[in-house]
Order: C-alpha cells, then sequence, then structure tokens
C-alpha cells in the first residue's frame, strides 16, 4: 500500500451537486401521535370523602368529585354562605384559629385613625360632584313603603313579628317602588337628599326596617351605568346615605352599651359588650346576609363595617378580605372600582393598619383592568356614545382615592410600590408615564431635593445617580440591561434611549479592573453585547458604522464585546450588498471597505490567537464577497501567527479555510494554487503535537479541496468574483499542476500511515486507514483500477490488526451497497465483493 502508485486526483469523480443534493435530503414521514400529545392539558379529577359535622344534627358522610380548577366565586366563602358564617361568630362554642405573631400585631391597635395629613373624602367630594355633570336625563327607584303587616294585633305573637319583617323585606325586592323617570341631574341630587332625610326620619320613628329598605335601594342605584359620565357623582351622593346609615346603626348599638350611664370608652373591647347590644348587632349583619343582590349586600354591610367591633377583635380583619373578594363578583369594571374605594374609605376610617385588604384592592383592579376592552364594556359605550379617553376618566377619583389610602404613612413600603408599578407603566403605558414614576421615586428617596430644578426632563438618569456606591450602581445597571434584553421586543434607535444604555452600559464597563473575575467580565460583556445587538438604525448605514466606532472607543477592556463589534460590523457590510444586490455603487463600495478596514483594524487588539484566527478569516470572506478582497492578508496573518493554537483548533479552523480557498481565483502573478502552495507550506512546518494524526487529517482535507477544484463548475461562488473554474475553464494544465499537487500530499498521508506500524500505533493506524477510504469513496473516480486497489489496501489496513471501529464498516459497507443500485454507481457491486468483514477474534 505504501508503494502504490499516486493517482488520485487524475481520477477525481466528476460531480453533480445538484442531484447529490437531492439524494441526500431526508425522507419525510408521517407522524400519527394518537390521542397523546405532550402539550395536551391533563384533568385531574379527585374524589373526596368529609364528614360534615354540625350542631343538632348526626355527622353524615358525603363523596363529591371535582376538577383540579377552582371556582373563583364560590371559593370566596370557602362553601360557607353568609349566615352560616355569621352564626359560626355568634356561637360561643366556636373559636377562633390561633393567630401568628405578625397578625397579632397588626391587630393590636385597631382603633387607630388617620391623623391630619390623611386628606379626608369630604374634601374630594365636592370636586367630584362639579366636575362628574349631565345633560341627559337620570331616572330613580323611590321606596313607597307598604301596608303589609300593619293590621297586626297587639296580642301578636313575637313569630308573627318576625314573619312580617322578613315579608316588608321581600316586599323591597319584589318591587315596592317608584320610577321616577326624566329627571335633571339636580332633580336627581334633590330626591337622592330626599331619602337621607327619610332615612334620618325613619330611624328617628323607629323604623329600623324601613330604613334598612332604603339603603337597600339606594345601594341597587349603584349597579345603574346607564347615564354612565355621571357615575362619580352618583356615587358620591349615594354613599353619603350608606355613610349616614353605617353612623346611625354603629351609634344605636353603642347606646346600648351604657351602664349605670357609663358609655364605653373608643377603645373597648368587646368582652365590655353586653349581651343584647351583641345580639342586636348581630341581627343586623343577618339582615343584611339575606340581601339577595350582591351589590346592595356588599355596601350595606361595608356601610357597618366597624360594627364588627362589638362581636370580636378580629372581626374588621377578616372582614375586609371577604368583601374585598365580593368585589370580584361584579361584572362591570366601573362599578367595580368604586366598590374597592368605598370599601378602602371605610377601611382606613376603622382599621387604617390593615394595608393587606387594601393592597389587594387595588391589585384586583390592575387584574381586572383588560376588562375595559371587552366586548360588554365596548358596547356599552358605543350605545352611549362615549369615547375611550373619556370614560377612562371616570375611574380617576376611585383610583386617586385607593393609591392614597395604599400610601398613607408608607414611606417604608414604598420602594416595593414603586418596584411594581415601575414594571407596570414599562409593560403597559409610554415613557412619559414611566419618567412620571421614577421622577416620583426621586422626589421621594432623595434626601435634599434642591438641585431638582437643575434637571433635565429625562429622570431616568438622575434616577440611576441616587446610587452613590459603585458595587450597588453596577448590580443595578446589570438588572436594567437584564431586563432591557429580556423584555425588548424590537431594535430601537431612539436617542433617549441609547443615550442612557450606554451610560448604564459604560458604568458596567469602567469597573472592570485587574481585580476583576473573569466570569463578572463575561457577564458584564454579554450584557453590552445584548444591547449592541438590539440597536438598529434601518438604512442609515453609515449612522450604524457610526454607533459601532463609538462602541469600540467606549468599550475597549472587553475583548467579547470587541468581538461581538467585528461580527456586527461584517453583518452590516453584507447587509449593504444585499440592499444593492451585489453590485455596488461608488458609495457603497467605499463603505464597505470602511466595514473591511474597521475589522482588520480591531482585530489585531484581540489577544487571543485563536479569535482573531478564526475573525480573519470570516472578516476576508465578506471583504472577498463585497469585492474587497484580503484573503492574502489572512494567509500572511495564518503564516506569522501560529504561535500555539490546539491541533483540535487548526483542523476546524483550516478545513473552514479550505471552503473559501475554493472560489479564491488565484493572483495574476504569483502562480497557479498560490495560496493552496503556501497554506501546505505553514502546515508543514508547523511543530505538530506527539501522537497527533491532525497534520494528515488535514492533508486529507486538502484532497476535498482539490478535488472540487477540478470540477468544471464549482459548488458555490461568490457574486463579481472569478474562480478557478471560470479563469481555467478546465484547462490541462491546471489540472496537471493539481495533480502534482495532489501527488505530494497523497504520498504525506501514506508515509505517515507506514510510520504508525508500531504496536503502540496500531490503533491510530486503523483509523487513519478508514478515513482516507472514506475520502477516496466520497471523491474519487473507483472505476480506475489503480485507484479501486488502492481503496481496497486502505479497507484491509484498517482491519488488519483487529483495531478496527467493526460498526462503523458495516455502515460504510451498507453504504456502497446503496449506491450501487444507482445506475451511474454499478460498479460499487464489485467494490463491494472485495471488502470483507473480518471478525476481531
Amino acid at each position: 500500500i505504501y508503494t502504490f502508485p499516486y493517482c488520485f486526483l487524475r481520477h477525481a469523480r466528476s460531480r453533480n451537486y445538484v442531484s447529490e443534493s437531492e439524494v441526500c435530503k431526508l425522507e419525510s414521514m408521517p407522524l400519527d401521535f394518537g390521542d397523546y400529545h405532550p402539550l395536551k392539558p391533563i384533568t385531574v379529577t379527585e374524589s373526596k370523602t368529609k364528614k360534615m359535622n354540625r350542631k343538632g344534627s348526626t355527622s353524615s358522610t358525603s363523596s363529591s368529585s371535582s376538577s383540579s380548577m377552582m371556582d373563583p366565586l364560590s371559593s370566596v366563602l370557602d362553601g360557607t354562605d353568609p349566615l352560616s358564617l355569621f352564626a359560626a361568630a355568634a356561637d360561643p362554642v366556636t373559636t377562633a384559629p390561633p393567630m401568628d405573631g405578625a397578625r397579632r400585631k397588626r391587630d393590636k391597635d385597631e382603633s387607630s385613625a388617620v391623623g391630619s395629613d390623611f386628606e379626608p373624602w369630604s374634601s374630594k367630594r365636592g370636586e367630584i360632584l362639579a366636575r362628574y355633570t349631565t345633560t341627559e336625563k337620570l331616572s330613580i327607584n323611590l321606596y313607597m313603603g307598604s301596608e303589609k303587616g300593619k293590621a297586626t294585633t297587639t296580642g301578636s305573637a313575637v313569630s308573627e313579628k318576625v314573619r312580617t319583617r322578613l315579608e316588608e323585606l321581600d316586599d323591597l325586592e319584589e318591587g315596592s317602588q317608584k320610577e321616577l323617570l326624566n329627571l335633571t341631574q339636580q332633580d336627581y341630587m334633590n330626591r337622592i337628599e330626599e331619602l337621607n332625610q327619610s332615612l334620618k326620619d325613619a330611624w328617628s320613628s323607629d323604623q329600623k326596617v324601613k330604613a334598612l329598605k332604603i339603603v337597600i335601594q339606594c345601594s341597587k342605584l349603584l349597579s345603574d351605568t346607564t347615564v354612565i359620565q355621571f357615575y362619580p357623582s352618583k356615587f358620591v351622593l349615594i354613599t353619603d346615605i350608606l355613610d349616614t346609615f353605617g353612623k346611625l346603626v354603629y351609634e344605636r348599638i353603642l347606646s346600648m352599651c351604657v351602664d349605670n350611664r357609663v358609655s364605653l370608652p373608643d377603645n373597648f373591647s368587646p368582652e365590655s359588650v353586653n349581651d343584647t347590644a351583641k345580639e342586636t348587632c348581630l341581627n343586623w349583619f343577618f339582615k343584611i346576609a339575606s340581601i339577595r343582590e350582591l351589590i346592595p349586600r356588599f355596601y350595606v354591610e361595608a356601610a357597618i363595617l366597624k360594627c364588627n367591633k362589638f362581636l370580636s377583635k378580629t372581626g374588621i380583619s377578616e372582614c375586609l378580605p371577604r368583601l374585598t373578594s365580593m368585589i370580584r363578583g361584579i361584572g362591570d369594571p366601573l362599578v367595580a372600582v368604586y366598590a374597592r374605594a368605598y370599601l378602602c374609605r371605610v377601611g382606613m376610617e376603622v382599621a387604617p393598619q390593615l394595608k393587606e385588604s387594601l393592597n389587594k384592592n387595588f391589585f384586583d383592579f390592575l387584574l381586572t383592568f383588560k376588562q375595559i376592552h371587552g366586548d360588554t364594556v365596548q358596547n356599552q359605550l358605543v350605545v352611549q356614545c362615549v369615547e375611550i379617553p373619556l370614560y377612562l376618566t371616570l375611574y380617576s377619583p376611585a383610583i386617586d382615592w385607593i393609591l392614597q389610602c395604599i400610601a398613607y404613612h408608607a414611606p417604608d413600603d414604598y420602594i416595593n410600590c414603586a418596584e411594581v408599578w415601575v414594571e407596570y407603566t414599562c409593560r403597559h403605558f409610554t415613557k412619559r408615564e414611566v419618567n412620571t414614576v421614577l421622577a416620583d421615586v426621586i422626589k421621594h428617596m432623595t434626601p435634599d431635593r434642591a438641585f431638582e430644578d437643575a434637571y433635565p426632563q429625562e429622570k431616568f438618569l438622575p434616577f440611576l445617580d441616587m446610587f452613590q456606591k459603585e458595587s450597588v450602581r453596577v448590580e443595578v445597571c446589570k438588572c436594567i440591561m437584564e431586563s432591557f434584553i429580556k423584555h425588548q421586543q424590537e431594535s430601537t434607535k431612539d436617542p433617549v434611549i441609547l443615550n442612557a444604555l450606554l451610560h448604564i452600559c459604560k458604568t458596567m464597563h469602567d469597573s472592570v479592573n485587574a481585580l476583576t473575575l473573569e466570569d463578572e467580565k463575561r457577564t458584564l460583556a454579554a450584557l453590552i453585547n445584548g444591547f449592541i445587538k438590539m440597536v438598529s438604525f434601518g438604512r442609515d448605514f453609515e449612522q450604524q458604522l457610526s454607533f459601532y466606532v463609538e462602541a469600540r472607543s467606549m468599550f475597549c477592556n472587553l475583548e467579547p464585546v470587541l468581538v461581538q463589534l467585528i461580527h456586527s460590523v461584517n453583518q452590516l457590510a453584507m447587509e449593504t450588498r444585499r440592499v444593492m444586490k451585489g453590485n455596488h455603487s461608488r458609495k457603497t463600495a467605499a463603505f464597505v471597505r470602511a466595514c473591511v478596514a474597521f475589522c482588520f483594524i480591531t482585530i489585531p487588539s484581540l489577544s487571543s490567537i485563536f479569535t482573531r484566527l478564526n475573525l480573519y478569516l470570516h472578516s476576508g470572506q465578506v471583504a472577498l464577497a463585497n469585492q474587497c478582497s484580503l484573503i492574502s492578508e489572512i494567509f500572511l496573518t495564518v503564516n506569522n501567527n501560529l504561535m500555539r493554537p490546539s491541533d483540535a483548533f487548526l483542523l476546524e479552523f483550516l478545513c473552514n479555510f479550505f471552503s473559501t480557498l475554493l472560489v479564491v481565483p488565484d493572483h495574476p502573478e504569483q502562480g497557479v494554487l498560490f495560496l493552496v502552495r503556501g497554506l501546505l507550506n505553514v502546515i508543514q512546518d508547523y511543530t505538530w503535537e506527539d501522537n497527533s494524526d491532525d497534520k494528515v487529517r488535514i492533508y486529507t482535507n486538502v484532497l476535498h479541496l482539490l478535488s472540487a477544484m477540478t470540477q468544471e463548475a464549482y459548488i458555490y461562488h461568490v457574486d463579481k468574483v472569478d474562480s478557478n473554474d471560470a479563469l481555467y475553464g478546465g484547462d490541462s494544465k491546471f489540472l496537471a499542476e493539481i495533480n502534482k499537487l495532489s501527488e505530494t500530499v497523497v504520498s504525506q498521508i501514506l508515509d505517515h500511515l507506514k510510520t504508525l506500524g508500531k504496536e503502540e500505533s496500531l490503533k491510530r493506524q486503523s483509523q487513519l486507514a478508514l478515513y482516507f477510504f472514506n475520502t477516496i469513496l466520497a471523491h474519487g473516480d473507483l472505476r480506475n483500477n489503480r485507484l479501486n486497489q488502492l481503496s481496497v489496501n486502505l479497507w484491509n489496513l484498517a482491519q488488519k490488526h483487529g483495531f478496527a471501529d467493526t460498526k462503523t464498516m458495516v455502515k460504510t459497507l451498507e453504504y456502497i451497497k446503496r449506491r450501487s443500485k444507482q445506475p451511474e454507481m454499478s460498479h460499487f457491486t464489485e467494490l463491494a465483493l472485495r471488502l470483507p468483514l473480518q471478525s476481531r477474534t
């Protein structure tokens, strides 16, 4: 085998790249997953068996089956109706669950009130009534009273009295009322005032059920949005009545607690309340719990929320979350947000320290805000001829009040709240709103604000200046860049954004010093590179290149950033070529030369030889594609800089290099195959690692290149560049030069195989022989007898000493047999018969 005639390239196989590509395509196979799909939702059905123990009843067992999804409405009360809740609270046997220390601390001082620094509701109501007016006609339902129960004799039993009161409540639900139509706004306000006075009169005349009916009827009006622009004012008027009712009920129960003409102190405990007052209080809650409609039931209970103080120390803290959850059942988002505002009002009056429910109120509103764009609201606005901008202003009073309640006495929770708000505004609003939030953060968090007037309109950079400690500022900058890279969906050229983010990236870059860990450098470089990739000036390529030049000067200490800039500039040059469709004008030709110059000026500043070689190659390929070839400079760079890269790196790099050399035309003054010969000289003179076969593997890949060069038409070309197939057109002298060079390469390969005949290197010989065999199989014309015999000798050598990879050889033989079935490859049939498979034994 070692003295076999070297005739490889003289008999290189002619290639039809198009047909070979078709043969190599993967065969499409139909897939049938049946009923299974990895993304198909899984429904879990759980069977539960639980015991229901109630006072006065025997225990029973019930079985229920439910899906894994929980009903959001039924979960509010945990399966318990309001009457049972109140009954359980009144049951002296029922014990409250133990509270943790944090909750005990929150409920420690439930009687605490807001201070004078809290703007009261009374100061806002006048402004709301003046702002939200209407000229449209309004309607109102007035309670007309009932004659039921008035004929009852004085000797009636208590049960008859209770039955009569229940009938009166049912009478209200069934429509004992009068609807007044075509009212002006002033008429409407007068009627509401009449109802307020009627409530007071009924209360003073001991007609408590009538008073409750009036309050229920007024609460129902808050579900009506037929004149939607008047709703904020209607809310103010109706809640005045609710406030009156709540005050009357509370004072009535408080008066029943007087013992020996000594009233309860302001911070009384439930233990100080007598049974009569507690029973009366419970009776009010029972009546309210019997109201069928959600909105009046919510508002009336919220109005007497303070009365929970007579029953339990934890009554208010337990009722607030339940009332907050009840609001989720209100479908109209405008009605719901004002219900939340009212709950915040009464909550601040009786328990301002219970901020959890107030916060939950607002976050519930944020979650349901998308309802505004739903069909129900949109259709309502169309009917009333109200535009979205006007409609959104109707939310302002409610949101303003809720936020005031949340923010009261919170300079400790402020940053937590601001963090959420910044994210929310960034997601759903414009830069103007984000700027407003940042300005507010600066206002709250900067102790000395005398220099605020000197700030520009943009608040983002002054916000960063608050972080004085460098390590903290760098961490903040990293968080900002991580968020930008994660959430920015489109490229940007906004000068404000670019200025701010360049400042942030510069802050991160300047933090790098001799003590900075490599992991930290990689992290910072990755963030800066993410920003660079997101910057695009569209078709303004010159501005894009100017940005890259500026970035190179700003981030010169981070090599991965310089590498990214080189790749970006190369991409910019290729994008210019695409736009010009390969036909550069004088201006664009000069521009791409500037891009190439950027790369070849920047590459030498990199310390890694591996990186420099790859970038020289990539940049040379771009230069070649844009008709400003510097491939010879790449060759000189390779020749001068092969210090000590790893053999594996060189193998990968040079294979890529060979693919480029295929389309590079010969220099007219340097002779045929000048670059290939020069590269082979570099490979020959290079000191390779001991026990390495990479040099011979590279030689084998050179045969791939030389085989491709003998084809009449190359497999790929670069536009506007005439490769050697066009220059020589299959000239015999050119082919003779290739054959001469190939004989030298094959000689080097076979000589190396001969040196591997020693015991310790027989496995390497086997592997290399099979590798060379596959090269001949792929690129040689095996109809030539001598080349055919060389391939058989290599096959036998590969398995001569028992080190062959049997699995690979079996697959190779199967491949040869498959190829033999093709008409132009019939000679593979005879070859397959000459390739035996030897057992290891």
